[in-house]
């Protein structure tokens, strides 16, 4: 297995490249804050209903569509595309090296793709819904292509601590292009300006700012040398894609920690996208309270994410992604209780939601980096990226049939809890232990001896 190198003149190697890593995860964390949690969720819906009326049907394919619903249903689509394209993409990247050009290749198209978003009127959902299409695809390829970077950016015992500071940078960089935003929205009247300024912002920070890998993520040590390729890379990365299945058998904990991982998250997930749109229908809160709200939510998570980090060296990563599992189902019965048009309420959720967001997301990643094996850490982390890129399938389309077929906001948000009970349950079944050395990982200090 090949360690992350620690002498003098390596060791500067890499900190420049952690800092680029860093970089990436500050200028691209703007699309998960501004555009899928605060503007799109509320203001794609918004052009469905000014295209049809609020109680109008919209017709894709012969499917008709509540306007409210057409968010949820884009991002559900979105997932469904992932499984096909993102392990294959994973193939690709594990196959040529070629890591840091995919990184940024896909992150300027996610970038532009999100500054394009200026363009979307009033009623032109149609390209609302293909630009977040594009946007969703290759930020989620961009994001495999970094997660399978931190294997090589840190070892063992480095890996919880250095994935905490990653989400940490990223909630920090999202949060203060969120905090512009906050102050466009006393500058600006207009809500549909308001979304279409704010998410191409979104675009341009994310591109400025992508400069900094572009500088420090050169030359990056590669798992396994590059091998020639028979054919074109796609069909390589089918073959290699096939050959992943097959091995999964050899690893059945990292299979099963990563079935708890589809699970748990398509809840977390689920609950971060929609909560500014339950805020508004339901609780009929103001902008300035859901931006300060969730603005807020990205400078704690900051804080949730080093603190977590910093929990799991003496407990263990597992344990404390167990707990804070606990805690989301405490957040989703506490958000059907809300009183309407209570800001305190909301904030004080918002507060104990991003204690453990940040380092749910972070350690579930520095967990799983240490399940699988050597020079497949790009397929392994495009299944896992199937449910982390900011929303899956399962999640939004039981919030979008739930508020559907019962019009209620409260009965869609609770529905949710099951995927946080149902991951728990799987979670506490994986033993950890086992999955590391099955992969041929060393195992962490924090988890010797332990399940």
């Amino acid at each position: 297995m090949t360690e992350v190198l620690t002498t003098p003149e390596a060791g500067g190697k890499l900190r420049r490249q952690r800092l680029g890593w860093y970089g990436y995860a500050w200028a691209s964390h703007t699309f998960e804050a501004t555009v899928i949690t605060v503007f799109m969720s509320r203001y794609l819906p918004s052009t469905a209903e000014n295209a049809v009326g609020e109680n109008g049907r919209l017709h894709v394919l012969g499917i008709p569509i509540a306007p409210g619903s057409l968010f949820t249903y884009v991002i559900s689509l979105c997932s469904i595309s992932l499984f096909i394209v993102l392990p294959v993409m994973g193939a690709i990247a594990d196959r040529t090296g070629r890591k840091r050009g995919m990184l940024l290749t896909f992150g300027y198209l996610g970038a532009f793709s999100v500054t394009a978003m200026w363009f979307i009127g009033e009623k032109d959902w149609q390209l609302g819904s293909i630009l977040l299409i594009i946007a969703y695809l290759t930020y989620s390829a961009a994001k495999v292509v970094a997660n399978s970077l931190l294997s090589d950016l840190a070892d063992a015992d480095q890996r919880d601590k250095i994935s905490s500071i990653g989400w940490a940078t990223g909630y920090i960089g999202g949060g203060l292009l969120l905090a512009l935003n906050f102050v466009f929205s006393f500058m600006i009247d207009d809500k549909a300006l308001l979304a279409r300024v704010s998410l191409s912002s979104a675009g341009i920070w994310w591109a400025i700012f992508a400069l900094i890998p572009v500088f420090l993520l050169r030359n990056l040590p590669r798992s396994r040398p590059e091998r020639k390729i028979e054919g074109s890379v796609v069909t390589a990365g089918f073959r290699e894609l096939g050959d992943t299945f097959r091995k999964l058998r050899a690893y059945p904990q990292s299979l099963l920690f990563l079935v708890a991982f589809l699970v748990y998250y398509d809840g977390i997930s689920t609950v971060t996208a929609l909560a500014a749109d339950y805020g508004e229908k339901e609780l009929l809160l103001s902008d300035e309270t859901l931006l300060s709200a969730i603005l807020i939510v990205q400078f704690a998570a900051f804080g949730g994410a080093l603190l977590l980090g910093r929990l799991s060296g003496r407990w263990g990563a597992k344990r404390v992604i167990s707990y804070s599992l606990v805690v989301w189902i405490g957040v989703v019965v506490a958000a059907y209780f809300l009183q309407a048009g209570s800001a305190v309420q909301f904030y004080i959720l918002a507060m104990l939601l991003s204690i453990v967001m940040g380092g749910t997301q972070a350690l579930s990643r520095s967990l799983y980096s240490s399940m699988i094996p050597r020079g497949k850490e790009a397929e392994f982390f495009s299944l896992y990226e199937v449910s982390s890129s900011g929303t899956s399938a399962l999640g939004p389309l039981l919030f979008g049939l739930a508020l559907q077929n019962t019009g209620s906001y409260r009965i869609a948000i609770v529905s949710l809890i099951v995927f946080f009970v149902a991951g728990l349950l799987i979670l506490l079944k994986v033993n950890v232990h086992k999955a590391i050395t099955a992969a041929g990982n060393t195992v962490p200090a924090s988890l010797s001896g332990s399940k």
